[in-house]
């Protein structure tokens, strides 16, 4: 075992001083390198860039797909020319989304839709969430009103229809032709102009009147489409029951083949009133033998023009008469009409006519000098049924050479008939 040196004894002051470390080695040339120095900070940035950027993504994917605040489905209008912030507003006040607007601006440009955004009435989903509503606006789902025209108004009561809708903007330049519009439901967002809704209703019109000339009958007594729509324009006036249409077509069909006057009261009151509509009383005696290019009972054939804008029904009906022999028809009191072919039935459905009125109606008023007799051709004498009063019969004649046009029709959407009987041939 071999002997460890002696220590030679430090001195109390040496023993104090600390001891000397040997230096740390000296760095490579290549540590040293700038390259890789710089090369080494922007690793280092790239990954805390990286996390920061996982991290935003993890957060704004959280605020994107979270629930949004509506407690149920909620109609918002987002105005035109309303910008990104304008917009975020809109959504926050209306309770549809509950971040800053910032917030809603960041997830646009996020999901790439900042010029995408479109005006216009969203229904937005409950519980929407931020994606959803953005998504909403971006592919303009917007919301469609269903607005419903009836049959039968002139195209001055359908233009004040559109006047009174407040969903749509703008005026309308001009009243348009009658007989050029088609009576349906149709779907439009809000702010459409009236006058694109015209023109939508026109295109359609002529889409389906094209479809119903191609496949009419092609004995049906009509020339062109424009006597076909005038045609029709007096079936919808005279009837609005599905199942007498194409009979009501079938006797002015043959009317108008054995140049017999069609006689329908319609016709008289739009050559006094026009696109109006409506008379407010009953037709008088001196105004169905007053001349008019509509009065029916005085020309032969078709009038110049429509009297109404026919709906499809009647379209087809006019396009497509029953194959009947009926001249005549007269209201049964029930609704409906009682068709004949001749006139001695004709006039005893007349009679049943008057005798189930005298069973409604205790009470009868004796008829003014000026009021018409009662007939058997013609639709209502007026649209107010409070206008007019029972009339006792009139005495019986000797059957005309000519025999007299149809009856009464019932009550029409915008334009009720009267419980006025059907007058008989003058």
């Amino acid at each position: 075992m071999s002997e460890r040196p002696p220590i030679s004894p430090r001195s109390p002051r040496a023993a104090l001083e600390p001891e000397q470390v040997p230096p740390p080695p000296k760095r490579s040339d290549r540590a040293r390198n700038p390259f890789v120095v710089v090369g080494n900070a922007i690793f280092t940035i790239l990954i805390i860039l990286m996390i920061g950027v996982g991290a935003v993504y993890y957060y704004g994917r959280q605020i994107l797909e979270t629930p949004g605040p509506l407690k149920e489905d909620k109609i918002v209008n987002i105005p035109s020319r309303a910008g990104k912030r304008d917009i975020a507003d809109a959504l926050l006040r209306e309770g549809v989304i509950n971040v800053n607007p910032w917030v809603f601006i960041g997830g646009v440009f996020a999901l790439k839709a900042s010029s995408d955004l479109k005006p216009g009435e969203y229904s937005f989903q409950k519980s929407a969430s931020l994606r959803d509503v953005i998504a909403t606006i971006v592919e303009g789902k917007v919301v469609q009103h269903a607005v419903t025209i009836p049959e039968g108004l002139t195209s001055e009561q359908i233009v004040t229809r559109l006047l009174d809708n407040d969903i749509f903007a703008g005026s309308v330049r001009e009243i348009p032709r009658e007989g050029t519009l088609l009576p349906e439901t149709y779907k439009f967002p809000r702010g459409t102009t009236r006058e694109q809704v015209i023109q939508r209703m026109q295109q359609t019109q002529k889409r389906v009147l094209t479809e119903i000339w191609e496949r009419r009958n092609p004995d049906v007594p009509v020339r062109s489409l424009d006597q076909l729509i005038t045609l029709a324009s007096i079936i919808e006036k005279e009837t609005g029951r599905a199942d007498e249409r194409s009979r009501v077509a079938a006797v002015f069909a043959n009317r108008l083949r054995q140049r017999i006057k069609l006689q329908s009261d319609p016709t008289i009151i739009y050559g006094l009133v026009g696109g109006k509509g409506t008379l407010g009383r009953p037709i008088k005696r001196s105004e169905i033998t007053q001349p008019s290019p509509y009065n029916t009972y005085v020309i032969d054939g078709l009038p110049p023009g429509p009297i109404a804008n026919p709906g499809r029904a009647s379209l087809e009906a006019a396009a497509n008469p029953a194959r009947t022999r009926d001249l005549f028809f007269v209201a049964d009191g029930t609704g409906g009409h009682a068709f004949t072919e001749t006139y001695d039935q004709h006039q005893k459905n007349v009679v049943k006519l008057r005798s189930l009125e005298k069973q409604i109606q205790n009470d009868t008023v004796e008829p003014s000098e000026d009021a018409p007799p009662p007939t058997g051709a013609g639709a209502p004498a007026d649209t107010n049924p409070t206008a007019t009063t029972p009339r006792p019969a009139a005495p019986a004649k000797k059957p005309p050479a000519r025999p007299p046009a149809p009856a009464t029709a019932p009550a029409r959407q915008g334009a009720q008939s009267t419980t006025t009987p059907p007058v008989v041939q003058r």
